[in-house]
């Protein structure tokens, strides 16, 4: 059985209790084909998690599960794929409903990410669309599927992948930073639910990632971090507890500053940090 997660101490209070033992914890990855989502996967088996891993992909996901089924050692926790296009509502929950027929999850990641460069001269509809039922609505029905069993429950964690563009508008992020703005106020919103039933909620702002996404940039990307580190720095955030876990600092801290900035300020600063 999996061990309970803890509560910060009074000395050092935390938003959700704390992981910091994942032997035979259940983890439902959604969108871990590569990146943060692989990386993150790849970590958590390493601690002893039984990973679930989501993707469009479904040759990706058979090969994390082949290339991690001989590292543990309870059979129980062996991982799984379950390939799953998040845009599909009736597919996510009928996953959903396999995966907790087998046991319930003890945090669910919705990582599964869409981005393209966009500024208003040159709007794509058909991709703005294609951001939010990705980035957004995706994470509705993932959330649909889910909450109801760990609020039966009364345990559990929620953890959702935004990101520093949905602090404050950017340039040429007209079709992803408000997926994420609204995937952090949902974050929040959620958090004021289900914090009082025992059900933890986390939101992540990460910076620049070696991801497939990022990789388009045509720009040079201050404080870019491995998918690795991203990983290690999202598992010390819900060991503390941590509502928003942010990282690399150096960076995401220079970002909530910004945002801070009254339109007057905020406006020419970012022209100036950008070069846009």
């Amino acid at each position: 059985m999996a061990a309970a997660p803890t509560r910060g101490s009074a000395w050092w209070p935390s938003f959700n209790p704390r992981i910091t033992d994942w032997r035979g914890q259940r983890v439902w990855l959604i969108g871990a084909s590569s990146g943060i989502g692989a990386a993150t996967a790849s970590a958590l088996h390493a601690l002893g998690a039984q990973v679930l891993v989501s993707a469009r992909g479904a040759e990706a996901l058979n090969r994390f599960v082949e290339q991690h089924s001989s590292n543990h050692q309870d059979p129980r926790n062996a991982p799984q794929a379950w390939p799953l296009d998040v845009t599909d509502a009736e597919a996510v929950r009928a996953t959903a409903q396999a995966i907790l027929a087998q046991g319930p999850l003890d945090l669910v990641l919705y990582c599964a990410g869409h981005y393209r460069e966009m500024r208003a001269t040159e709007i794509d509809m058909a991709d703005l669309k294609q951001h939010l039922a990705i980035n957004y609505t995706g994470a509705l029905h993932v959330m649909d599927a889910v909450l109801p069993a760990l609020i039966a429950r009364g345990r559990g964690h929620v953890s959702l992948i935004s990101s520093v563009a949905g602090f404050r508008g950017l340039p040429k992020s007209l079709a992803y930073g408000p997926t994420k703005a609204a995937l952090t106020n949902l974050a929040e919103n959620l958090y004021l639910d289900l914090e009082p039933l025992g059900v933890g909620v986390s939101v992540v702002h990460p910076g620049f990632v070696q991801t497939p996404l990022t990789a388009q940039n045509n720009f040079t990307m201050p404080a870019l971090i491995t998918p690795e580190q991203a990983a290690q720095d999202m598992i010390a955030g819900w060991a503390r507890g941590e509502f928003e876990i942010h990282y690399p600092k150096r960076f995401t801290r220079v970002m909530k500053l910004l945002s801070l900035l009254p339109y007057r300020a905020y406006f020419p600063a970012v022209r100036r940090f950008t070069g846009l």
